[in-house]
């Protein structure tokens, strides 16, 4: 990955979120068409010293949601992102603090992009990781992910 860029706002954004507050969940960078967040393991710990299910997961799923909202924050455009479904592996223990990195799976940006210009939804295949310091995969991740248009006020 090139020298990350720090996407406008989404810290902030993200920051709004309770839980992200309390996994202590920071924006590690994003560029290249990738996104990565990272939390201390700290406080997401599990009963085995290890990095908790849970904790693995919601960083996942945060990690999805804000590479699509920035993709399309990006383009200028604003919208509601919803992870529809997904799945996750969780291969191996992860002692150490934890990190995930997002990209798109399948397609490119520009058609999704367009999608939700036409048809004020889309629809998009994230794929996660979370590294072990040695380079494996502690977990892995598939999922869905919907824009849709935000609904305007009276």
């Amino acid at each position: 990955m090139n020298a990350p860029v720090m996407p406008d706002g989404l810290q902030a954004h993200l920051q709004s979120i309770p839980m992200v507050r309390a996994m202590q969940i920071e924006l590690a960078g994003a560029g290249d068409g990738r996104l990565r967040l990272r939390a201390p393991l700290a406080p997401n710990v599990n009963d085995k010293g290890s990095a908790f299910g849970g904790s693995l997961v919601s960083l996942m799923t945060l990690a999805g949601w804000g590479l699509v909202t920035w993709q399309l924050g990006r383009a200028g455009v604003q919208a509601d992102v919803y992870v529809a479904d997904s799945t996750v592996r969780y291969l191996a223990p992860l002692h150490d603090a934890l990190e995930a990195e997002a990209w798109l799976e399948d397609g490119e940006w520009e058609a999704f992009v367009a999608t939700f210009l036409a048809r004020g939804r889309a629809r998009c295949q994230i794929a996660v990781r979370v590294p072990l310091p040695n380079g494996g995969d502690a977990t892995v991740f598939s999922g869905r992910f919907v824009a849709l248009a935000r609904e305007q006020g009276p």
